[in-house]
């Protein structure tokens, strides 16, 4: 007897719900299940996405841009995360803070069944944000299927999904920032700045990150030719520069670099 298909394990979990608000952030996870559970059509599904100095403005075009092409039903709101003085303190767990804000706010937008992106890669990292999931009973779809992110790529291109899919992990702008300096918008509006201007530089699929360190801006990059790396090192420094800040160092790209203490 044949395994069933990547999109028979995720329908046999999302078609026990009449109903299902997802959070969708920008990113493929959130985006390939909004879109597959609304072309499946068996249950009723609203996106919600949240519009923050946090979530770049890319990432609300692209939610935007697809939610027109795809007929959802979109609601834009802000969580509130800033009036939060816990979220913008950046403690070690300030995903829980902001994952808290979100749900909270999307219970007062609809009563559906609150949903999530997160995969079975997520539950190998630190995510404090999975803890104000469970207590708000937002359900993991690709979890209970038992996908891979590899899977939820697989499944955005079998849906047409391509640019989707080979999106890079991108999460929020507010991880740029080392545990204990505060959350502030023009930290991230400078992030954003930069790091847009950085990948315009570098290769196709080059990972980079712009940090607010205690020490001052870092630039993390993945392998690169040297004389990329001194281009895009000089970039950063020039807007450093322009803005009052203290370019610190460059150095090889760590995930969650800037979790101390997690």
């Amino acid at each position: 007897m044949a395994e069933p298909s990547i999109a028979d394990r995720l329908g046999a979990v999302t078609d026990r719900f009449g109903s299902l608000a997802i959070a969708v952030s920008g990113g493929v996870d959130s985006m390939t299940l909004a879109a597959f559970v609304h072309r499946r059509g068996r249950t009723a599904t609203t996106a919600i996405h949240a519009v923050s100095p946090a979530v770049p403005a890319e990432a609300t075009q692209r939610v935007s841009r697809l939610a027109e092409a795809e007929g959802w039903a979109l609601i834009l709101t802000d969580a509130a995360e800033f009036e939060d003085p816990r979220y913008r303190d950046n403690p070690v767990d300030r995903c829980y803070f902001c994952k808290t804000n979100l749900y909270d706010r999307i219970g007062h937008l609809t009563p559906h069944v609150m949903a999530s992106g997160a995969n079975l890669d997520d539950l190998g990292d630190y995510r404090p944000g999975l803890l104000a999931a469970s207590e708000h009973s937002v359900v993991h779809p690709f979890v209970e299927a038992g996908m891979s992110k590899a899977e939820v790529r697989e499944l955005a291109r079998r849906l047409g999904l391509v640019d989707i899919a080979e999106l890079p992990a991108q999460p929020c702008l507010a991880s740029r920032v080392e545990t204990g300096i505060g959350i502030d918008a023009r930290d991230l509006a400078f992030v954003e700045r930069s790091e847009r201007r950085l990948a315009a530089l570098a290769p196709h699929g080059a990972t980079l990150r712009c940090r607010i360190t205690h020490d001052g801006v870092v630039l993390e990059i993945g392998d690169l030719a040297e004389g990329q790396l001194a281009t895009l090192e000089a970039t950063l420094r020039e807007l450093c520069s322009e803005e009052g800040r203290r370019f610190a160092a460059t150095r090889p790209y760590t995930r969650g670099s800037m979790f101390v203490g997690a």
